[in-house]
């Protein structure tokens, strides 16, 4: 596992007339070359861990502390729907040896700790939660890009650009002006208007790929949770059993 070491900053600049001149393609072109290119775009895999500290919504007091927090992801190429289940994916959030959540899907079915989620509810849960992978489809036949009015997020310039799936969902990608990374990501989710920021930039010099330490996530102006990754695997195997769900583990 890499430790992920020593922030980014300002890289592949465009001049300010060439800044005046682009399109919302250009800036998301702009992005993934900046993000670590055809790695990021096809990453097969990737495992992260770090902390997370998560929040009481109504008093904003600090609702619980994940020590332990680790995602394991699994991409499918070619994405079509921006806010649905895809690939496999499961997270576990643990404080010390208690479990504080786990959630995973395997391309099927949906499970968190207390076991097999029906699919009703499922499908609103990962609408809720799904849209950053969408990026990797952007450039693909059926999606459309335009720039909504560039904004400031967290003292950082972004241009902003609504990327519409073909199906027709939205979602709002924020982009540095300065260095092409990804710092804000939006979309109307079930829960309410959701919002990502993301901040603290490392890249992993073997592979190019540039990784986000910390994500701070929002639903309607209020935020839910904050994740700081330490630790990243881009592209490994994943072990086995990682997506099964718990009613297969049982043998």
């Amino acid at each position: 596992m890499l430790l992920l070491i020593g922030a980014l900053t300002g890289l592949i600049a465009f001049p300010a007339s060439a800044e005046e001149k682009r399109t919302a393609r250009d800036v998301v072109e702009r992005a993934i070359a900046a993000h670590g290119g055809d790695k990021f775009l096809n990453p097969r895999n990737l495992q992260l861990r770090g902390t997370a500290t998560f929040f009481d919504p109504a008093t904003g007091a600090v609702r619980s502390h994940a020590d332990d927090y680790r995602m394991w992801r699994q991409f499918e190429r070619g994405r079509k729907v921006a806010h649905g289940a895809d690939g496999k994916v499961r997270i576990v959030a643990k404080s010390g040896d208690l479990v504080l959540f786990e959630v995973g899907y395997d391309g099927e079915t949906t499970w968190t700790q207390n076991g097999i989620m029906p699919k009703a509810q499922a499908d609103a849960y990962w609408a809720n939660n799904f849209g950053f992978g969408i990026i990797r489809s952007a450039l693909d036949d059926g999606f459309t890009l335009s720039f909504a009015p560039p904004r400031d997020v967290g003292g950082h310039a972004i241009n902003l650009v609504r990327i519409t799936d073909p199906g027709g969902q939205e979602t709002l990608f924020g982009f540095d002006k300065e260095s092409g990374f990804i710092r804000y990501m939006s979309f109307d989710s079930p829960r309410g208007f959701h919002e990502r920021i993301y901040d603290d930039f490392v890249r992993l010099p073997e592979i190019g790929w540039v990784q986000a330490r910390s994500v701070t996530l929002l639903y309607d102006g209020v935020v839910s949770n904050t994740v700081f990754w330490s630790t990243v695997k881009i592209g490994e195997p994943i072990a086995d059993g990682v997506f099964t769900p718990p009613a297969q583990d049982q043998k």
